[in-house]
């Protein structure tokens, strides 16, 4: 079987016979009026896979690297979307060029072409980009409102690959609010807080699954002080001098501490509205870590780092996050955070489709 090379890198198959020879066998290409035109990533691999001749309009026979090389001087980007749409071929599904916001949709296996929906919706990416918390909340957006599965096809420096399936959780755990109480003193050091009355510690540490005792004390940490401020469950005062703490001179001093304080506090308040005891993730590298029921009975569900909508970084660090939490069984989530407050989660799964 065999194409002619078109000047857009494109490669039309105008034998009928051939044609649907070559699209009955994985659903490539697109009939039009000449044959079956395919794009350039089914005509490198077809070529590649030694599936498909390719010739130029001058008969002569072209290696499926010439096409390769012509592709990548046309489409920028080309080489990381080629060696994703290349793996998901090569692992048995049917892929076809998709309109934004993805590169791909990918059939499940044995699905038919204009009879069995997407199952996946695929983005490739190489590593040396940069990850874009918006651009990736609009794509899991966008996915989730079509019921597609979005996964991220990130290419390493050495061209090996990782699939991220990306969601839009909704974590909620069982802890409702208790019912209002008076509030205590908490005594503000240098980057914590603390409370000394004994009932108050009984109740915020077991009842509510707040601080961490040390001895008879409660240690508060700061996010955690802000938001029982909020609730009115404790009466902010300095440790030195027992004066009152305001809560907004509170939260710029905190702020001082801790540059991502603000972002943090608003994430935090809002997965205590779900019902989550959130207690601090630092030592698994992220801002918090999560549990549905009572510590004290169950492991943490979820490992979660806030972040403001417009947030970037390397992927790499992206990626660590993931297989940290994995690693330790627990489910990684970006919390983020916009400027009018607003909270929504994206969750993050290494998978092998």
């Amino acid at each position: 079987m065999s194409g002619v090379l078109g000047p857009d890198a494109t490669v039309l198959i105008a034998d009928p016979s051939e044609a649907g020879t070559i699209y009955a066998r994985g659903f490539f290409g697109t009939f039009g009026d000449g044959g079956l035109m395919l794009d350039r990533t089914e005509g490198t691999y077809l070529a590649e896979m030694d599936r498909l001749a390719v010739v130029d309009a001058s008969g002569r026979s072209l290696a499926w690297s010439e096409l390769l090389r012509r592709a990548v001087r046309l489409e920028e980007g080309f080489p990381i979307r080629y060696l994703v749409y290349r793996d998901l071929r090569q692992r048995g599904y049917v892929v076809r060029a998709s309109p934004p916001p993805t590169r791909f949709a990918v059939l499940p296996r044995g699905g038919v072409l204009n009879k069995t929906p997407a199952r996946f919706w695929v983005e490739p990416i190489s590593e040396r980009t940069r990850f874009d918390s918006s651009v990736v909340a609009a794509m899991a957006d966008r996915a989730h409102a079509a019921r597609k599965t979005l996964l991220l096809g990130v290419i390493d420096e050495e061209s090996d690959l990782t699939y991220y399936r990306v969601s839009r959780p909704t974590p909620h755990g069982t802890r409702t609010p208790g019912a209002p109480w008076a509030a205590v003193p908490a005594f503000v050091t240098e980057d914590r807080v603390q409370v000394l009355a004994p009932e108050a510690v009984e109740r915020l540490s077991h009842d509510h699954g707040f601080g961490s005792r040390i001895g008879a004390r409660l240690e508060l940490s700061l996010v955690e002080a802000a938001y029982l401020a909020e609730l009115g469950a404790i009466s902010l005062k300095a440790a030195t001098s027992h004066r009152p703490v305001e809560l907004a001179g509170f939260a710029r001093r905190a702020a001082r501490v801790d540059p991502a304080f603000g972002v943090r506090l608003t994430a935090y308040r809002w997965l205590r509205g779900r019902g989550l005891i959130v207690k601090t993730g630092f030592k698994y590298g992220a801002h918090f870590r999560a549990y549905v029921r009572d510590p004290t009975e169950t492991h943490a569900r979820y490992l979660i780092e806030a972040v403001p909508s417009d947030w970037r970084a390397p992927w790499p660090t992206l990626a660590g996050h993931v297989r940290l939490a994995q690693g330790v069984r627990k489910e990684f989530l970006l919390a983020i955070v916009d400027a009018e407050g607003n909270v929504r989660c994206l969750g993050f799964e290494r998978i092998r489709p």
